[in-house]
């Protein structure tokens, strides 16, 4: 059994993912799952970057994450679910997930029509877009089924997450400049990284209810094992299974509001000031399910940790899939159906999360 199907089975188990199996050295679990998981530590990874023809590989890995999903889930019932306030209820059964080739080709001339400043410079942009494959990558589309399942109807605030520091004295949201080199994905200068800032315990003025960013896969599970604990339920991170239906529903739409871009519709490259905006600031964006924020802001960590042998590695780290969009970025890259992979101490301006409650 692969390294990474190994931690996902175990932690699956467990509802929220331990720290132990990413370098952290610690391990809060019985001694029999210690010994399982260590086996996993120190391996050699590189850095980010998918096989050319990975699609259908990529596909494998889609129907083993609803397995998962599966395997998390027992149906959740309505009532339960909408009976704690700011959790969607999503229908169990079947959903359209992935993309076609009709759906990517779409994506790529939308993006070079939203990154471009002039007509005459869309070809040119969505030939680069294609050379490097961005949308290729997607898993292939097909019909999956899914249990029921509850999903935060609003990502995490910076407002929620000071209660977590505060109580805990878990670090805060943060990374020094050397760190945020190190990193290598530097789309952004440290200089934009300064505002989302916390300056101790207290988040940037007039970010209380922007989504946190800043922060690892670990500080999001340790976030949803400490909530678990203090409102005597269990969350955890969604799949990216349950992610993608929640955002897209059943009849296989690429954004939430339908098929076609709106790009008034939500917080993107070029629509509004740079950076994260309030949560549900952008009603087309809320999905039918209800779910806010499920295109643009930030994107959003699942508890989907990519398999060991789609990617190549050198940074030494676990990679976990991520979905959504960010502030920054262009229409094609905000349908449901796209997927991000980034290791999982990553810490950016880009990255946050929201939580599934289970039954």
């Amino acid at each position: 059994m692969p390294c990474v199907s190994l931690l996902n089975a175990i932690s699956e188990l467990l509802l929220v993912r331990p720290s132990c199996p990413v370098r952290s050295g610690i391990c809060g679990l019985v001694l029999p799952l210690c010994v399982l998981m260590a086996g996993c530590q120190g391996r050699e990874f590189s850095s980010s970057s998918v096989a050319d023809g990975a699609a259908a590989e990529t596909t494998a890995s889609a129907a083993a994450d609803s397995a998962r999903s599966n395997s998390l889930s027992s149906d959740i019932v309505r009532s339960d679910c909408e009976a704690i306030a700011g959790f969607a209820f999503v229908g169990g059964g079947e959903f359209v997930r992935g993309s076609d080739r009709t759906e990517r080709e779409y994506a790529y001339r939308i993006s070079a029509e939203g990154a471009a400043d002039s007509p005459g410079e869309v070809a040119e942009i969505e030939a680069k877009y294609r050379e490097t494959g961005w949308f290729d990558r997607e898993p292939e589309q097909q019909t999956e089924s899914l249990p029921s399942f509850c999903l935060g109807e609003n990502l995490i605030t910076n407002t929620a997450y000071q209660i977590f520091v505060r109580a805990t004295e878990h670090a805060a949201p943060g990374i020094s400049a050397d760190a945020y080199q190190s990193q290598g994905f530097l789309v952004h200068d440290y200089s934009e990284v300064e505002p989302y800032l916390w300056q101790g315990d207290q988040y940037p003025t007039g970010q209380g209810q922007h989504p946190v960013v800043l922060i690892t896969y670990e500080d999001a599970l340790a976030y949803a094992q400490w909530r678990s604990v203090r409102d005597n339920v269990t969350y955890r991170l969604p799949t990216a299974a349950e992610w993608e239906k929640a955002a897209r529903g059943t009849d296989g739409r690429y954004f939430p509001w339908g098929n076609d871009w709106r790009a008034e519709a939500t917080n993107w490259a070029k629509n509004g000031p740079a950076g994260t905006r309030a949560i549900a600031t952008y009603p087309l964006s809320q999905s039918p399910y209800g779910i806010e924020d499920m295109a643009g802001n930030v994107f959003e960590y699942t508890s989907t940790l990519v398999e060991e042998e789609l990617v190549e590695k050198s940074n030494g780290s676990h990679e976990v899939l991520l979905k959504g969009c960010g502030w920054d970025d262009y229409p094609g890259f905000c349908r449901a159906a796209y997927e991000h992979d980034r290791p999982v101490d990553a810490k950016h301006i880009l990255f946050g999360f929201r939580l599934v409650l289970l039954p």
